[in-house]
């Protein structure tokens, strides 16, 4: 849908096929419906939580029934505006409805929805099929039934015990919205982190809050099977144990959609990721692309969007649109837990020790922060060389935290210090202050390394 609009919005001529509904994960299984749900469940923990703020404090059940239908009726609010098809069709973008194969370097045949069958040349083919949840070879398991990313949010009996299998984000922050809604939530995660790719540090003081709201978290734990009930049962340290539930829902990663496309036909090349691209999203047929998770890399609507908007000024302008972005993401739990960049621990594996300095700062310290009632932190990662400093890594925990990551992306992309951060006037209060006062701090420590040229300045001052 972004690179259609781009395209349209540049003259070209565009055709776009969709055999599903349009808006793709994002609009119906994955951004909006789970962050409508997350906004229900913020709204019940305030309420059941207001007694810290002198309010009195509202401890009734919430109606699951009506907040899943706000979820879809948001859904269905977004479906009918900015992702409606007739919107594209407005801006001359041909919408066609069906499967498409791909039978040339510059030809689609798409089967459309009355099972008419058109042969469509272009000179430049887009590849945007997305990816699908991954399911677990676990015995039982589809016995005994589940749910995905795809179908959690089509319920219409809501559960009140459901356990996750998987420990990255989709789990994290669904679990922790279940249990706000008075759903008791189990986390079971084969690794021994949650939330493995961000910062150590930021995700052990994000698990002490979920745990402290009531959210089981269990780490290091091998699903051997389920049973009905359901029960499912995994070992810990070669121990036994089971969990009882009454849904399941598996989030253990995706992959992409790339069966059916005819690709191998064409030459174009495909992995264990999906279909191979370089940099700016060319496969290895040199007039058709491909962007978002079929592609593999960061799955992200963000990344999937500014990867379809490089590709399309790659093949239709002199010149090449911006490859390598920094690709920042966020889990909206609360406190969100925001990241760009490299982790302390990738920086130093990449640079060494010694070139790599680290600057933390606690939300004890932000006057918003304390106000709020919130808690969280921020963690900053710099490398040092023979050119000076430049911020690599940002990591953020607070309430907003997928905002305040912005300007972090902004500044690593113009190779911008941590004192740099100093020099810009931010609003007060806020939590994005606390990068003003990081970088203030990191500026004043510069200037004690310099302090001897202030004595040697001060005296020629004083003599004259």
């Amino acid at each position: 849908m972004t690179a259609a609009e781009v395209a349209a919005g540049l003259g070209l001529s565009v055709a776009v096929v969709e055999r599903g509904r349009a808006g793709g994960d994002c609009l119906w299984t994955g951004c909006v419906p789970s962050k409508a749900l997350v906004a229900a469940a913020a709204a019940a923990h305030q309420a059941r939580t207001a007694g810290a703020f002198g309010l009195p404090s509202a401890s009734t059940d919430a109606d699951l029934g009506a907040v899943w239908r706000r979820m879809r009726a948001v859904r269905d609010d977004i479906a009918e505006g900015d992702d409606d098809p007739a919107r594209f069709e407005a801006l001359g973008v041909r919408v066609w409805r069906g499967d498409a194969t791909v039978t040339g370097p510059e030809e689609v045949t798409i089967t459309d929805e009355h099972g008419g069958v058109s042969a469509v040349e272009a000179r430049v083919i887009l590849l945007c099929t997305g990816g699908r949840p991954v399911t677990p070879a676990i015995d039982g398991l589809a016995d005994v039934g589940f749910l995905t990313t795809e179908t959690v949010f089509e319920l219409e009996e809501v559960p009140r015990r459901v356990v996750f299998i998987g420990g990255g984000p989709v789990s994290v922050e669904l679990a922790q919205a279940f249990q706000r809604l008075g759903i008791v939530s189990t986390v079971l995660h084969s690794g021994d982190r949650l939330l493995a790719r961000d910062e150590p540090e930021l995700v052990d003081e994000l698990v002490s809050t979920l745990a402290a709201e009531g959210v089981e978290l269990c780490c290091n734990v091998d699903v051997v099977r389920v049973e009905p009930g359901p029960v499912v049962v995994g070992r810990v340290a070669g121990i036994e144990r089971r969990w009882q539930a009454d849904t399941v829902v598996v989030a253990v990663g995706r992959q992409p959609n790339v069966d059916g496309l005819g690709l191998d036909a064409v030459g174009v090349a495909t992995g264990e990721q999906g279909v191979v691209v370089d940099s700016h999203g060319r496969t290895t047929v040199p007039s058709i692309y491909a962007a978002g998770d079929v592609s593999g890399g960061e799955m992200f609507t963000h990344a999937a969007a500014h990867q379809a908007a490089v590709a399309v000024r790659d093949a239709f302008y002199p010149g090449r649109g911006q490859a390598g972005a920094v690709v920042p993401w966020a889990t909206f739990t609360d406190p969100a837990l925001a990241h760009a960049g490299l982790t302390v621990a990738e920086a130093r594996g990449r640079f060494g020790d010694r070139r790599v300095r680290v600057h933390r700062w606690s939300l004890e310290h932000n006057d918003r922060a304390r106000t709020d009632g919130t808690t969280g932190g921020i963690v900053l990662v710099e490398r040092t060389g023979l050119r000076g400093r430049r911020l690599v890594g940002a990591h953020v925990l607070a309430r907003g935290a997928g905002e305040v990551i912005n300007e972090l992306v902004l500044a690593i992309e113009r190779g911008m210090s941590v004192a740099d951060l100093g020099s810009v006037v931010h609003v007060y209060p806020t939590i994005a202050t606390s990068l003003q006062q990081l970088g203030g701090r990191a500026a004043v420590e510069r200037a004690h390394r310099y302090r001897w040229l202030l004595k040697r300045a001060g005296r020629r001052s004083w003599r004259r």
